[in-house]
């Protein structure tokens, strides 16, 4: 816990170092990866840095951290410590890594404020960082345990027995280890960090959704064409090639219970809901699901059999889909964007939601107008979302 004066520091700081954050996290970064260029090389994904999303969403997690130390919510800064763990634990993430963030970071805060970095206000975030690194450090490690593996200690080596198109943009892998044992067990939702090494030497990382079942011995992933890494598995991996692989990790899972649910994607946010719906048919699971998926058009849809023939083997499921571009060929096709309109939704339903972040956004503000309430409105992003 920081302490009082600390917290009266951020509260008078907090507007002018939140504005100032778009211009302090790319400076960070820049510091960081001149002075270890080997950390750009082969841990931070590339594209992310080029398109900006990783700076924007770093700014975005200091920015709602230091905000809930001064307005408490619990809920909420358990989601954005178990997002980043997460996150964190499938890159292999080590306590020693924190004093290099910490370097960098600070030498972009004073660059930009100048002055306006007293000592007091120095030492003010100061503190929150560390405050915020030892709760991470703190519940990486617990994944670390619950995963069976020594802090950082994620990666391994998997060998493709298949490859298939699953759309004009997306080929879905499967994925078995090097001796033949079985993978492993992962929970329903979760996901891997594959590094792929690139044609400069670069080990580029980018994580990939499970979305087979869990008493399958082999893993597998669908790989949408979007950036560097995803170039490189669909241009250069195939059928017997070796792949470097992590141990799964991942927040958006099953809840307990028999509570209705909710499974909306878009796009290749459809993988985590494959995963999902995999579990449910295992299992004999009997609770009423509703799944919605929306795409650019059938054609291009990944996974547009399976979503339907998962659906088709639960009791209780019901499938509804929308494309921007098409014609409706029955009751459960739609043409346009997603709307929740005239879907019923029960106010005790579970609402998993995977896709980029406009979606994500618009489908949440939906749930909310039909009184879901907010804790039971998870997702994934495939994107951008600091909310």
């Amino acid at each position: 816990m920081i302490s009082s004066a600390t917290k009266q520091v951020l509260a008078a700081t907090l507007p002018a170092v939140e504005g100032a954050l778009p211009e302090i996290t790319p400076k960070f970064y820049n510091r960081m990866f001149t002075a270890r260029p080997e950390l750009l090389r082969d841990m931070f994904n590339r594209t992310n840095q080029v398109t900006g999303g990783q700076p924007q969403v770093l700014a975005g997690a200091i920015a709602a951290f230091a905000r809930l130390q001064l307005e408490s919510d619990p809920r909420q800064l358990r989601f954005i410590i178990d997002r980043i763990a997460h996150k964190h634990a499938s890159l292999g993430i080590v306590p020693d890594q924190y004093p290099i963030v910490h370097e960098h970071l600070f030498a972009a805060i004073v660059d930009v404020l100048g002055d306006a970095v007293t000592p007091e206000v120095a030492a003010a975030w100061d503190e929150l960082y560390w405050e915020m690194a030892h709760v991470l450090i703190g519940r990486e490690a617990e994944l670390y345990s619950a995963a069976g593996v020594e802090v950082g200690d994620v990666w391994r080596q998997a060998r493709v027995s298949g490859r298939t198109q699953v759309s004009p943009d997306a080929v879905a892998f499967t994925l078995t280890s090097v001796d033949g044992a079985p993978l492993g067990a992962f929970v329903p939702g979760q996901y891997i960090s594959i590094q792929a090494e690139m044609a400069d030497g670069a080990n580029q990382i980018r994580q990939y959704s499970l979305t087979g079942s869990t008493s399958d011995p082999e893993w597998h992933i669908s790989v949408k064409l979007d950036g560097e890494v995803s170039s490189h598995l669909h241009e250069n991996v195939f059928e017997g090639d070796l792949v470097r692989i992590s141990t799964p990790f991942g927040d958006l899972t099953l809840p307990d219970g028999d509570e209705p649910l909710l499974l909306a994607s878009a796009g290749i946010g459809c993988t985590p809901v494959i995963g999902l719906l995999n579990h449910l048919v295992t299992t004999g699971d009997t609770r009423a699901v509703t799944v919605l998926h929306a795409d650019r058009s059938r054609s291009r849809q990944p996974h547009r059999g399976d979503l339907a023939e998962l659906v088709d083997q639960l009791p209780s499921a019901e499938l509804v889909q929308w494309y921007e571009r098409g014609l409706a060929t029955d009751d459960a096709t739609r043409i346009g964007l997603m709307d929740l309109d005239d879907i019923e939704i029960a106010p005790d339903t579970v609402a998993l939601l995977c896709g980029p972040s406009g979606f994500l956004g618009a489908i949440r503000d939906a749930l909310l107008e039909k009184d879901v309430p907010d804790e039971r409105i998870h997702f994934e992003t495939f994107g951008v979302l600091t909310k």
